[in-house]
């Protein structure tokens, strides 16, 4: 059947709008699954690959890196092609890479695998824009804080998951489970998911690709493995200098060529702007709780502060906030509704800055980690929800998918960045544990406050984020500016 939204799109619905949601938050957390999938087995990775641990690290730094490189390219190319079509390009390399790791009996093709795992990384973004063009108006705040949420999900739930697979089988079953579940999701999306018929047309940015690649990639390298070669290593300043000068020449070409790969002239608007920028802490709150929480639980007793627990309990201690994260979907997308994206992105730094804030104070037994985690959890949902949002209402319909792919990659940014700060952190702030080094708990302590600092620098940055169009969590510009409608505020609340 074929709806019309309230601004005349006509959508088309082959099934029932929640079962559309329902698959595509699923597509959305067996994605994310891939970056928690190996962690429970990194620290034995180098006996089973006899392999060095520098080596072996590069597991997840080449996932992180094929990530950037995968998130902008295929929201241009879901744009141009159909976001569906490019949705299941992204489930082809998921699986593939899988099977790759699963079969892996060195850590060059283990390499291989997490890349091309990595290179899945659009199917959250994809997944958001295809909700914006094919459900009717009145679902999309609810859908996508629930797609937004399954990044953060997928997160929580793989942990222990990972852990409960590692501790009993073989940690190529990881793999194997990861490929199935990556080729469930497609056949869903198959079955169930309709394909937008919104295009861009055009060719594609090579130019733009290749230079905003090697900007990504050498940014990335510079803050994962900084502090590994040394801040002022020749190394890290030479990678430091070609980010800068790769920035400079993608700026340039961008605001030039004709179909940019980002078009740089929406993405300077105050609203696409200051999401962006706020996007950026906010995945850097996020993963703080990520880096401190799992050490805390597993550190041994004798430190003062460590709860000695094992990685499967402490996996399973991190899953409530995952969960919160789904649960205040609803909640995010009534006061997207009835107060705009911009009030639920504060509220969300709120609740983070709130449960950072508990964490600097409470960190002495499972049941305050276990509370705590799930306050930031719910901040966690409430921002991630309102930030595509706060985008759509301010990009032509037809650049949905890049658009939503770069807030995408502004997250993992900040994500990146925490790693690198926090590790350098509790790199510096150690104590000694008999023959083995370990971090203070004020250095746990720091890092939390870390992220409530970042949680409200957020809320700083929201602030400015412009009251017009905010409330519109579904504004069909039809590749007109949406700066330009005649719509009034009031008017815009009531269509979101």
């Amino acid at each position: 059947m074929s709806t019309a939204d309230d601004s005349g799109t006509d959508r088309q619905i082959d099934a029932n709008p929640t079962v559309i949601v329902a698959v595509l938050a699923f597509s959305g957390v067996v994605a994310a699954l891939m970056h928690t999938v190996i962690i429970p087995v990194i620290p034995q990775l180098p006996g089973l690959l006899n392999a060095s641990a520098a080596d072996t690290a590069w597991a997840i730094t080449a996932t992180l890196l094929a990530a950037a490189v995968s998130v902008p390219m295929m929201g241009r190319l879901g744009d141009m092609f159909g976001k569906r079509r490019m949705l299941l390009v992204c489930f082809a390399l998921l699986v593939a890479g899988s099977f790759v790791c699963a079969v892996a009996t060195d850590v060059l093709t283990l390499i291989v695998g997490r890349s091309l795992q990595g290179l899945s990384a659009g199917v959250i973004p994809l997944g958001i824009s295809i909700m914006r063009d094919v459900l009717p108006s009145k679902k999309l705040p609810g859908a996508v804080a629930t797609m937004s949420s399954s990044l953060g999900v997928g997160g929580a739930l793989g942990l222990p998951i990972a852990a409960l697979i590692a501790e009993y089988s073989s940690w190529h079953v990881l793999f194997w489970t990861s490929g199935a579940l990556g080729i469930v999701a497609a056949g869903l999306v198959i079955l169930v998911v309709p394909e937008s018929n919104i295009r861009t047309g055009g060719t594609f940015d090579f130019g733009g690709a290749l230079s905003l690649s090697v900007t990504l990639i050498t940014l990335l390298l510079v803050i994962s493995k900084g502090g590994s070669w040394g801040w002022t290593s020749q190394t890290t300043m030479v990678l430091a200098i070609v980010f800068v000068l790769a920035f400079v020449l993608w700026v340039w070409w961008e605001l030039r060529v004709p179909g940019p790969l980002v078009d740089l002239r929406v993405s300077v608007r105050p609203q696409v702007l200051f999401t962006n920028m706020a996007s950026i802490v906010v995945g850097f709150a996020m993963f703080a709780m990520s880096l401190v929480f799992p050490q805390v639980l597993q550190l041994p007793a004798a430190t003062g502060y460590g709860l000695e627990k094992s990685m499967l309990v402490a996996g399973l201690a991190m899953a409530p906030s995952g969960i919160m994260m789904m649960m205040i979907s609803p909640v995010s997308a009534w006061i997207t509704t009835t107060r705009g994206p911009k009030t639920t992105l504060m509220c969300g730094a709120v609740g983070m800055a709130v449960g950072y804030g508990g964490g600097v104070l409470f960190m002495h037994s499972l049941w305050q980690l276990v509370l705590i985690s799930m306050i930031i959890g719910v901040g966690v949902g409430l921002a991630y929800g309102a930030m595509p949002a706060l985008i759509m209402g301010a990009v032509p319909t037809s650049e949905t998918g890049a658009a939503n792919s770069f807030n995408t990659l502004m997250r993992s940014l900040g994500t990146s960045s925490a790693s690198a700060i926090a590790g350098v952190i509790l790199a510096q702030m150690t104590m000694s544990l008999g023959s083995v080094t370990v971090p203070t708990e004020n250095a746990f302590r720091i890092v939390m406050a870390s992220g409530a600092g970042a949680a409200l620098v957020a809320f700083g940055i929201a602030w400015f984020i412009p009251k017009f169009g905010a409330a519109s969590a579904d504004l069909e510009v039809n590749g007109t500016d949406p700066h330009k409608s005649d719509l009034d505020e009031d008017s815009m609340s009531s269509a979101g």
